[in-house]
């Protein structure tokens, strides 16, 4: 519990004590103001139910805790705020706790489903699959240190009429080329057969445009939709050719994936594939036709009315029997809570599917499911750049790849304009610029809340000043510097007496396990991201104005690398929740 929590609580009971009034929970802030004291206790809300005025309550409250508790020092009440000053005894057994507890986890006993990544195989992995990548992991390693059994998972859109759109082009463009011959990753090289397919695909449009025919009906006999198209059917009927090349340029995919997540430093417990759960989503189909959930069109197509929900009437099952999005993602959802002892589903989608999940988790929950209430989608704004949004049909995104491999270079660039790594190995450098280059773009992306939309600004990432990953991950480097010029080793010191300095950095480290919480439950990781930006300005502040190395008194000094010690341990403990790696060297 940090010291806030504390206060809070002794409030409470002396809120109880002198007034009978139960859980009544007063505001307390850390204090800002000119008056003396560490923290600012709001007595308003006690006003109208006491019929008193503010300060006389401020005063009766402060009396009240100096007599009940061993709190407070001293108070002060000012236009009905309480200015409370706190034990310099109390700051130092606190950090104590801190520092021994600080691995220690309470187990929640339930675990919980992080759904992220779920890519197609149709295209490399861009800039938009980075934020939802770092977003789901980190997520999934928040509720991990919250306690939670966690288990990651994504599903591969491996089927469908955009891989056979890939499929087609690779067959008629391709004259038989692979990753081997012509040395391009699996997943682009696929990728480049998607956009080849769109590029002849809008001749033949345009073509047929040109002969008369309106751009709705020529964009669906188009030659090569319909070849496509057939295709899909192929693939659904078993065709052994068409399967068979669908399975090699598949591998070619997940060959490329891999190496991107490894380097992205993202992995899966659990992996399942479309082409698998699209046939048990077809099951659940047929079950809810004879329930009376779903109705069926004289087409023979298959639709879920969800007008009484708020919502309209969802296709299922196409008139040619082929399924849609939904269909694979009932099938999924129904598995994995067959498979796995799961209390809760997070999706980790875009905001640009909130729709699709209403109606998901809706029609679950009318099939029967009492689990759909346990579903929750993560629902994150989508990436941008300052000329705008990508689009992988006609080959301008941005490629995770090539992002990652841009960071490294500038993060060189950087560390050798600096020349602060000349004396390391060339490895340990080339880990060094790694290292800091994914961990500026990672800082970058999860600082911001996942609601938000958010434009990315390399550079801006990469500075070494204000709030961005390299400044965190440089402080840490300074500490792991000066514990090994102090030869530093853990011991017991006696009390010290406390500046501010160190008191407001013992504060933000006693709310690191409050934050943890606080981020599993939003499952936003940009409240961790800006904690630990805040724990580092603090620790600078310290660092900036108290000696250590050079102070003479040995209980301070050692006092003092203990405070550095379990700073740098929360900033490595913070970041590794983000994703984002530790240097000690910079």
């Amino acid at each position: 519990m940090n010291i806030k929590n504390i206060i809070e609580e002794k409030l409470s009971e002396v809120i109880l004590n002198i007034y009978q009034l139960k859980d009544i929970k007063l505001e307390v802030q850390e204090n800002k103001t000119e008056y003396e004291g560490d923290f600012t206790i709001v007595t308003f809300p006690l006003v109208k139910q006491l019929k008193k005025n503010p300060e006389s309550i401020g005063v009766e409250l402060g009396d009240a805790l100096t007599a009940d508790t061993d709190l407070l020092e001293s108070f002060n009440v000012v236009k009905g705020f309480l200015n409370v000053k706190v034990k310099n005894q109390f700051f130092v057994d606190n950090f104590r706790s801190v520092a021994e507890n600080f691995s220690a986890i309470e187990k929640k006993n339930a675990t919980v489903m992080v759904e992220y990544s779920s890519p197609n195989t149709n295209k490399p992995l861009h800039l938009g699959h980075i934020r939802n990548n770092l977003l789901g992991f980190s997520v999934a390693q928040i509720l991990k240190e919250a306690g939670y059994d966690v288990i990651k998972a994504q599903i591969i859109n491996d089927r469908g009429i955009h891989i056979c759109k890939s499929m087609l082009a690779w067959e008629k463009f391709g004259h038989g080329e692979t990753p081997e011959t012509t040395h391009i990753k699996g997943d682009k090289l696929v990728g480049n057969y998607y956009v080849e397919f769109d590029k002849n695909y809008k001749k033949e449009v345009a073509e047929l445009v040109g002969q008369g025919i309106d751009e709705a009906e020529a964009k669906k006999d188009a030659p090569l939709m319909k070849e496509a198209q057939k295709m899909l059917l192929d693939w659904e009927n078993g065709d052994e050719k068409v399967r068979g090349l669908w399975k090699e340029m598949n591998s070619w995919v997940y060959s490329g994936f891999n190496e991107t997540y490894k380097r992205l430093g993202v992995d899966f417990d659990q992996i399942q594939y479309e082409s698998n759960t699209y046939i048990l989503g077809k099951d659940l189909i047929q079950e809810g036709l004879e329930k009376g959930v779903l109705y069926q069109k004289e087409d023979g197509s298959v639709w879920c009315d969800l007008t009484d929900e708020g919502l309209d009437q969802k296709l299922l099952l196409r008139s040619d029997g082929t399924s849609v999005y939904m269909t694979q993602d009932l099938g999924t959802a129904v598995e994995r809570f067959k498979q796995n002892n799961i209390q809760k589903l997070i999706y980790t989608v875009g905001n640009e599917q909130d729709y699709h999940f209403q109606v998901l988790f809706k029609i679950l929950k009318k099939l029967g499911y009492s689990w759909a209430d346990q579903l929750y989608h993560l629902s994150y704004g989508m990436v941008e750049l300052p000329e705008g949004k990508m689009k992988s049909r006609e080959g301008t995104v941005v490629d995770a790849d090539d992002l990652m491999q841009e960071m490294y270079e500038t993060a060189k660039a950087k560390a050798q304009e600096l020349g602060k790594l000349e004396n390391l190995s060339e490895e340990d450098r080339e880990a060094s610029y790694e290292t800091v280059g994914l961990g500026a773009l990672k800082y970058f992306m999860l600082k911001v809340d996942p609601k938000k939309k958010m434009l990315f600004n390399p550079a801006e990432s990469i500075d070494f000043n204000g709030n961005t990953g390299p400044f965190i991950q440089y402080t840490y480097a300074r500490i792991q510097s000066l514990l090994s010029k102090a030869e530093y080793q853990e011991k017991e010191t006696a009390d010290v007496e406390l500046n501010q300095f160190e008191k407001e950095l013992i504060m933000q480290l006693t709310n690191y396990k409050a934050v943890v919480a606080k981020a599993a439950e939003s499952l936003s990781p940009a409240l961790l991201a800006n904690y630990v930006y805040d724990l580092v300005k603090s620790y600078n502040s310290f660092y900036q104005n108290n000696p250590i190395l050079n102070q003479d008194d040995e209980n301070i000094k050692q006092f003092r690398l203990n405070l550095s010690d379990l700073t740098a341990k929360t900033i490595k403990k913070s970041l590794e929740l983000l994703g984002i790696g530790t240097v000690n060297r910079m």
